[in-house]
C-alpha cells in the first residue's frame, strides 16, 4: 500500500535540508582553490554570475517540476506532459544519484576515519611527508576502507528510516545551523594567525589577468554542481515543499547560503595555509593531508582538527540523504511499495557501490574504466555525464515544452504574488543561456575544447 505522502513542516527545515543537498565538500575545497587559481576576487564575480544566469534558473525549474505535482520527476512529467518522452531521463537521475552517492560516501568514510584519528589524538605529530604516507597507506587498506564506509552508509540510512519530518528535516535544522557555527569559528581562528592576508590576498585579490577561459568554464561548472543540479535532488525535494512556499525567494536563498559556505571555507583554509608557509593544494590532499600539518601547529590543534572533521562530517552527509532520497521517493511514487522497503532496496544498491569503490584503491586497483580506477571512473561520468545531462533536459523541459501557465502558477503561487520580471528571467534563461552553458561545460570536461 503507498504510504501518505508527509512533507517539510517548516519553511526552515526545507530551507536547511536543500542547503544541506548542494552544501558538500567540494565547498570545502574545491571552490576556494579555484578562485585562488583564477585570479581571485574574478573568479568569484563571475562565479556570482553564474549562479543568476544558471544556477538560480535551473533551481527553479526543478522547483516547479516537484512543487506543482509533489511526485518525484518521472510521475510529475507523466502529470505535467501526459505522452512526454521526457519522463525517461528520470532514470537518469535516479541512477545518476546511486552512482555518485555510492562514491562519494568512501570520501565520506575517509572523514569519519580522520575524525576518530583525531578524537583519539593519533592523527596529529607527524611530518608533512609522513602525512601524504599515512592517506595512501589508509586508502590502501581494504579492511580501514571499507568498514568506515559501510558505517557512513548506515548513519546515512538511519536518518532517512526516520523519514521526511523526523529523519531529514530534524537532522538538517540541527546540522545545517552547527556548520555556520563552526565555518564561523574557524574563520575567526584564520583571520588571526600570522600572515593570514596573504592568504585573503590569494583568495580575494581580483585579476581579470589570471582569469582565462578555463577558469570561466570552471566557474559555470563550479556553480552547477555545487547546487546539485541535474540528478533531480532538488524535485524530489521541492516535492515536499508546502504550497505557500515562495519559490523564488527560496532559491536565492539556497544559492546565496551555499555560496556563503564556499567563500567561508576558503576564509578558512587559505589563511592558516600561507601562514604556516604550505603550498595550497586540491581535493584530498589538501584535506588529508595539509590541513593536519596545520592543525598540530596551533595552539589546541586536537580540537581544532576533531571540530574541522566534524564539519566536514556534517557537510557530507546532508549531501548524501539527499541522494538516498532520490531513489527512495521514485520508488515510493513508481512502484506503491513501502519506504522501508525503498529505503532497503536503495541502502543494498549503493553500499555495494560503495564498497567497489572504496576498494578501488586496494583490492580492485587494477580494474579501470577509461584508463581510470572505479571511484575515478564514477567520478569523472557522475558530475560529468548524469548531472549535466539532467540539468540540461530539465532545463529544456520547463523552458520550452511545459505549459506556462504551470509555470506561472508556481511562480506567483497561484497568482498570490507577482512574477512581472521573474518570469521572462526565467524563461529566457533556460532557453538560452543554461543549455548553452551546459553543453559548454560537458565539451570542456571531456577535453573536446
Amino acid at each position: 500500500m503507498k504510504e501518505k505522502r508527509t512533507g517539510f513542516t517548516t519553511r526552515m527545515g526545507a530551507i536547511a535540508a536543500t542547503v544541506g543537498s548542494a552544501v558538500g565538500l567540494g565547498n570545502i575545497w574545491r571552490f576556494p582553490y579555484q578562485a585562488g587559481e583564477n585570479g581571485g576576487g574574478a573568479y568569484i564575480l563571475v562565479y556570482l554570475i553564474c549562479i543568476l544566469l544558471l544556477g538560480v534558473p535551473i533551481i527553479m525549474s526543478e522547483f516547479i517540476i516537484g512543487r506543482s505535482t509533489h511526485k518525484s520527476m518521472k510521475g510529475a512529467i507523466e502529470e505535467l506532459t501526459p505522452g512526454s518522452p521526457f519522463k525517461l531521463f528520470a532514470y537518469v537521475g535516479v541512477f545518476g544519484a546511486v552512482l555518485i552517492c555510492g562514491y562519494y560516501s568512501v570520501v565520506c568514510g575517509w572523514v569519519i576515519e580522520y575524525l576518530w584519528t583525531s578524537a583519539d589524538g593519533t592523527l596529529l605529530g607527524h611530518t608533512p611527508e609522513q602525512y601524504s604516507s599515512i592517506f595512501t597507506n589508509f586508502i590502501g587498506s581494504p579492511q580501514r576502507c571499507v568498514i568506515w564506509t559501510i558505517l557512513f552508509m548506515v548513519l546515512n540510512f538511519l536518518v532517512l528510516s526516520r523519514g521526511i519530518k523526523n529523519g531529514i528535516e530534524r537532522i538538517a535544522n540541527i546540522m545545517m545551523p552547527l556548520l555556520f557555527v563552526l565555518l564561523i569559528v574557524f574563520c575567526v581562528n584564520s583571520l588571526m594567525l600570522p600572515g593570514s592576508s596573504k592568504g585573503m590576498e590569494f583568495l580575494f585579490n581580483v585579476d581579470f589577468g589570471n582569469l582565462g577561459w578555463e577558469g570561466v568554464v570552471d566557474a559555470m561548472g563550479q556553480a552547477f554542481m555545487s547546487l546539485s543540479l541535474g540528478v533531480t535532488c532538488l524535485i524530489t525535494y521541492s516535492s515536499y515543499f508546502n504550497d505557500d512556499s515562495k519559490l523564488m525567494k527560496d532559491a536565492v536563498t539556497i544559492s546565496a547560503l551555499d555560496t556563503l559556505v564556499a567563500i567561508l571555507s576558503g576564509i578558512v583554509i587559505f589563511p592558516a595555509v600561507f601562514s604556516f608557509g604550505l603550498e595550497p593544494g586540491a581535493g584530498p590532499k589538501l584535506i588529508f593531508e595539509i590541513l593536519p600539518t596545520i592543525f598540530q601547529q596551533m595552539p589546541g590543534g586536537t580540537i581544532w582538527a576533531v571540530l574541522f572533521f566534524v564539519l566536514l562530517f556534517f557537510a557530507s552527509i546532508t549531501s548524501t540523504i539527499s541522494l538516498s532520497e532520490i531513489p527512495i521517493t521514485f520508488l515510493i511514487d513508481e512502484y506503491k511499495i513501502s519506504r522501508g522497503k525503498a529505503l532497503i532496496i536503495t541502502a543494498v544498491l549503493m553500499t555495494a557501490i560503495a564498497v567497489v569503490s572504496a576498494l578501488s584503491f586496494s583490492v580492485l586497483s587494477d580494474v579501470k574504466l577509461l584508463d581510470r580506477n572505479i571511484f575515478d571512473f564514477l567520478d569523472y561520468v557522475g558530475p560529468n555525464f548524469f548531472m549535466l545531462l539532467g540539468g540540461l533536459v530539465t532545463a529544456i523541459y520547463v523552458g520550452w515544452i511545459l505549459n506556462k501557465d504551470v509555470v506561472h502558477d508556481q511562480l506567483t503561487n497561484g497568482g498570490m504574488h507577482r512574477s512581472r520580471f521573474v518570469q521572462p528571467y526565467i524563461i529566457f534563461c533556460l532557453r538560452y543561456i543554461a543549455p548553452i552553458a551546459i553543453i559548454l561545460i560537458f565539451l570542456y570536461y571531456v577535453g573536446v575544447i
